[in-house]
């Protein structure tokens, strides 16, 4: 019939949300340019050599596992997320020979074994993470202080592939974490906050980190009830503990800025793909990674735990979702 719209027929679901995946990847990546920026002030060139191989491991890769593809998986902006944030968990002096094969890790492991992205059970820069902590456990907890050496390779840099004795011309040092684990002796809060301290490249600056979660969250791109729940978690599990002795516990602040607590808070535990559904699977998960956190820094062999916490809760993610799924109406 002449004059007449066209009836469009369809399924469901009918209305779309304008936050496809590839805007909210890259509005994420855009939130961790001045905490990259941060990085690269406190280490200079270092910084931005250990960021390009772990991208260049995670690009590589994603390219090479959708090669055949039609539709071009590089541009929705996952692969470079990865990359940066697995980057932002490795000390200044890294190898970048390494930080590339944690990038390959990540992206082969992390995400195309499981089916690519969104079928992922753990999250991949962690498990690129968690790899080079197993493989090279030495080249990664070797930790430096910024001295103001801007242009010019840190630590093992350029340390060849699979050779050893490679020459180190920094002085190292133990992070915060570290000295109040094995000394008792607690970096001050405003050094945590503004981050000058050793320790990872997404360690720097707390206050940054902060404010981009706080961003996130108004934008609805991370679950705001995700964070709430893994720091008041840690901080009330370290209250406890420091007021039955101030002189060997951390202090609840000092617990929350120090390593990579907010790192893997922010941006890390509040992946879309591997955190539960449920506001009440979503409490149940925060909870268990303030607790196991705590856990892993004050009884565990190692300074920090944010890492194996994620991954744990990452694992216990389908079994909360199974218990906490919200009722379908109509249905018992």
């Amino acid at each position: 019939m002449s004059g007449t719209s066209r009836l469009s027929i369809s399924t469901s679901p009918f209305l779309h949300d304008v936050a496809s995946t590839p805007r909210i990847m890259w509005e994420v990546v855009f939130t961790l340019i001045p905490v990259f920026m941060a990085a690269f002030y406190y280490f200079g060139l270092s910084a931005l050599l250990v960021s390009l191989a772990a991208i260049g491991g995670c690009l590589f890769t994603e390219w090479l596992v959708n090669r055949e593809k039609a539709d071009s998986s590089l541009t929705d902006g996952s692969a470079l997320l990865t990359g940066l944030l697995l980057a932002l968990t490795l000390p200044p002096g890294f190898p970048l020979w390494m930080a590339f094969l944690g990038g390959v890790v990540s992206i082969g492991m992390g995400k195309a074994i499981w089916g690519g992205l969104g079928q992922n059970i753990f999250n991949p820069a962690l498990v690129g993470r968690a790899f080079l902590q197993a493989a090279f456990p030495a080249a990664i907890t070797t930790w430096e202080l910024p001295d103001g050496h801007y242009w010019a390779p840190r630590g093992a840099n350029l340390a060849m592939p699979f050779f050893q004795g490679s020459p180190v011309d920094a002085v190292t040092t133990a992070t915060p974490l570290a000295r109040m684990k094995f000394d008792h002796v607690a970096a001050s809060i405003p050094d945590l906050l503004l981050g000058h301290t050793s320790g990872s490249l997404g360690e720097t600056c707390g206050l940054l980190l902060i404010l981009a979660g706080l961003y996130m969250a108004w934008r609805r791109l991370i679950n705001w009830r995700i964070p709430v729940s893994i720091l008041l978690t840690a901080a009330l599990f370290t209250a406890i503990l420091y007021v039955i002795d101030p002189a060997r516990y951390p202090s609840p602040a000092f617990t929350m800025l120090a390593g990579g607590l907010l790192l893997g808070t922010v941006y890390m535990a509040t992946d879309l793909v591997t955190s539960p559904l449920a506001p009440k699977g979503i409490w149940i998960y925060g909870i268990g990674i303030g607790l196991l956190a705590v856990l892993i820094r004050i009884w565990g062999g190692l300074p920090e735990g944010v890492m194996y916490a994620i991954l744990l809760m990452n694992a216990a993610t389908p079994l909360i979702n199974r218990f906490t799924k919200t009722r379908v109406y109509g249905h018992s």
